[in-house]
Formats: C-alpha cells, sequence, structure tokens
C-alpha cells in the first residue's frame, strides 16, 4: 500500500509564446484545465506504475472539485479519505512557454484545510510505503512523518515547494526527495558541510542516517545514503511540458521501492518516468503507464 498525504487542485493551463516579465503581458495560443496538485499527481503516478494507492487531502464544495478527483477515480485510487471542505479547490495557474518551461502560481483553498488531526487519523502501518510534499499545512506533513514513524511505515518526503521551516524535520523522513535548487537551499538551511552536492549530500545521509535523493532534470538523479552514492541517468528526450514530471518522478519512484525494487532500479524507472512525463502537456494527463516506462527503459538498456 502506497498512501500519498497531499494537494489536490485543478491545473488552469495556458500556453505562451513566451514566459512573461514582470509587469509585461504576452500572447497565448491555447488554454485546457487538467486535475493536477503534487500530491494528487504523485498518486496518479503511483497508481499508474502499478502501486495499490490511498489519497488522504481535501476538495472543496465547487464546480472545480470533481473534475480535480477524475482521473484519480478513474485510475482506481482510493479516495475515501479526501474530505469535502467549506471553501474553493485548490487551484494552480501554469503558463508554459514554447520550450517546455513554465512558471506556477498556487491558490491552495481547501489544501490549506488538511491538518494534523487527518494525518493522525490515516492510520498508517508498519511496512506501508507514505508520500508526502509541502503544498499542505507544515504542521500536517510533520504529524504524518511522525506517524507514519510510530507505526513502522516507510515515509518519503518531497521537499517541493522550499519552505525554510521544513528543514528542522527533514530526517523525520526515510527517504527525502528534492530537485537541485531545492536541495541547495536545503543543505544552506543546515549548514551542511563539504565544498560541492555530492558532499553535502553524503554529509546529510551520514547525520541522520536517512537516505536523499536529487533529481536533476536531464542530467538525471543522484542519490545518497550512509554507505554509498547513485548516479542515475535520465533518457535523452525534447521536452514539450515539463509540468508535473517531478511528481511523476516521486509517485514512481515510491511504487518501485514498495515492489521490492533497490533505490538504484526505483530511481531509474522513476527517471524515465519523469523524462516520459514532459513529453505531453499537463501534468496529470502527461503521467505515463507504467509500460511505457518499461519500454522505455529496455530500449535504453545498453
Amino acid at each position: 500500500m502506497i498512501t500519498i498525504l497531499g494537494s489536490i487542485n485543478l491545473d488552469l493551463i495556458a500556453r505562451v509564446e513566451r514566459l512573461p516579465q514582470p509587469g509585461e503581458t504576452v500572447p497565448g495560443d491555447a488554454f485546457s484545465t487538467a486535475p493536477g496538485g503534487k500530491g494528487a499527481n504523485q498518486a496518479l503516478a503511483a497508481a499508474r506504475a502499478g502501486g495499490c494507492v490511498r489519497m488522504v487531502g481535501a476538495v472543496g464544495r465547487d464546480a472545480f472539485a470533481q473534475e480535480a478527483l477524475a482521473l484519480l477515480r478513474e485510475g482506481g485510487v482510493n479516495l475515501s479519505a479526501v474530505k469535502t471542505c467549506d471553501t474553493a479547490t485548490g487551484t494552480a495557474m501554469i503558463l508554459v512557454d514554447g520550450k517546455g518551461e513554465n512558471v506556477i502560481a498556487v491558490i491552495p483553498g481547501a489544501n490549506g484545510q488538511v491538518t494534523p488531526q487527518d494525518a493522525a487519523q490515516a492510520a498508517f502501518r508498519a511496512g506501508e510505503f507514505v508520500l508526502l510534499q509541502h503544498e499542505v499545512p507544515l504542521a500536517a506533513v510533520k504529524t504524518a512523518l511522525e506517524a507514519a514513524r510510530a507505526a513502522g511505515a516507510i515515509s518519503l518526503l518531497n521537499t517541493a515547494p522550499f519552505h525554510r521551516e521544513a528543514a528542522t524535520f527533514l530526517s523525520l523522513a526515510d527517504y527525502v526527495i528534492a530537485n537541485e535548487t531545492e536541495f541547495d537551499r536545503y543543505a544552506e538551511a543546515l549548514a551542511l558541510g563539504g565544498t560541492d552536492r555530492e558532499a553535502r549530500m553524503r554529509a546529510f545521509a551520514q547525520a541522520t542516517g536517512r537516505t536523499i535523493v536529487v533529481t536533476l532534470g536531464a542530467r538525471g538523479v543522484v542519490a545518497a545514503t550512509q554507505e554509498r552514492f547513485l548516479r542515475v541517468p535520465s533518457l535523452a528526450i525534447t521536452p514539450v511540458d515539463t509540468v508535473g514530471a517531478g511528481d511523476t518522478f516521486c509517485g514512481y519512484l515510491a511504487a518501485g521501492l514498495a515492489e521490492g525494487r533497490t533505490l538504484e532500479e526505483a530511481c531509474a524507472m522513476a527517471a524515465a518516468a519523469g523524462a516520459l512525463a514532459c513529453l505531453k502537456p499537463g501534468a496529470q494527463p502527461a503521467i505515463p503507464e507504467r509500460a511505457a516506462v518499461d519500454a522505455a527503459l529496455a530500449k535504453a538498456a545498453p
């Protein structure tokens, strides 16, 4: 079982010629909506990877709620722990340029109503995998990490979006997943020693006994445990839209670990899935099915 406690959004996506500077208006050529939110994206990715997935989160009493949950429901994710609040469903406003780069503004809405009590009542079990992010209140995230550890569950914390105050509880997670910018900022907040990123990652793993995984985009993934340092390449692609690639990585990583793959194997599968997610627009609609990921890995094998 993989339980994701996190955000559920409806994404409002506009394609533009280029990303605007502050105060600038630029023309766009397309608009669409799609289910999103880091938590929901990761839940769907874990389900498409073949995992048995449960979602803990919140939506509002509005027209966006059912659309935000549609692909999770279609993907077989257990939604019994998703509550309905008297507020708006979370939304993300996304601009994507012709090169696939993006800027995103997130309005939390109901995601802000996910509480420590919701985390405590999630009833994690020994051996279960629990995946978290920072798009719900940090108090709920910290409580979930503590509850997972008390239950004997295995926790994965995706450190996005960056919150400096979260540095105080990163070591509660068994696996910490960050992109390179986020890790560098947390390393500064934690005053990790070392002259480069690898040294700081090793320092984190040694000091905490946890595993740190850092995604590098087209350059793949690196990871540090107390015993070793791993480098895993990504697939060579020409991106269409990078929205949701990191979430796809996280969901597939959790699924790979849950099915008993080694860290290196799980990272390779997750990196391939994240790359394939860049080949289509949108977050959840672009998450690849497991068969496509396995085929891509087989094709890339030496």
